[in-house]
């Protein structure tokens, strides 16, 4: 399921300019995604524990 996840976050990344048409000047909807996969990741890490 993770490795899912993963390959949908970096297409997502990669491809989502041409999938959804959005128009990213500044970078700020790639900075969100990346910061939305890291908190995922940390929240997933601290509940394992």
């Amino acid at each position: 399921m993770a490795m899912l996840a993963i390959a949908m976050f970096v297409a997502l990344f990669a491809f989502g300019k041409q999938i959804f048409g959005w128009t990213d000047t500044d970078g700020d909807v790639q900075l969100a995604m990346i910061a939305s996969f890291l908190f995922g990741v940390i929240a997933a890490f601290r509940n394992r524990s």
